[in-house]
């Protein structure tokens, strides 16, 4: 059967492809951890920061000005303590700058 002439589904081409199956997953589990640390986050830099990339045992939080960056660097042993505690296995977290669109 020919694809291209018939709609699939994001979901379902995901779940069909091994490399998408996994990007969903990461993106997802990107969310949770994101979701676990809220708490340790001052809720006036809640809306700064969106989750990034997962890279190993490494994390990337995309941080939308420099002062908020300036701020979760003072939490970075919080938030990594806090993640292992929850089961992830996070050895750093990298911040990275630029604009978040919501």
């Amino acid at each position: 059967m020919n694809r291209r002439h018939h709609p699939v589904a994001v979901q379902q081409a995901a779940e069909e492809s091994p490399t998408l199956a996994r990007l969903t997953q990461l993106a997802r589990e990107s969310g949770e951890r994101l979701k676990a640390i809220e708490s340790s986050i001052p809720a006036s830099l809640r809306a700064s920061i969106r989750p990034g990339p997962i890279e190993g045992t490494s994390w990337c939080l995309l941080v939308d000005s420099n002062a908020a960056a300036a701020k979760i660097r003072q939490l970075l042993p919080v938030l990594l303590e806090k993640l292992n505690s929850r089961g992830w296995e996070v050895n750093s977290i990298r911040l990275k700058l630029g604009s978040l669109q919501k």
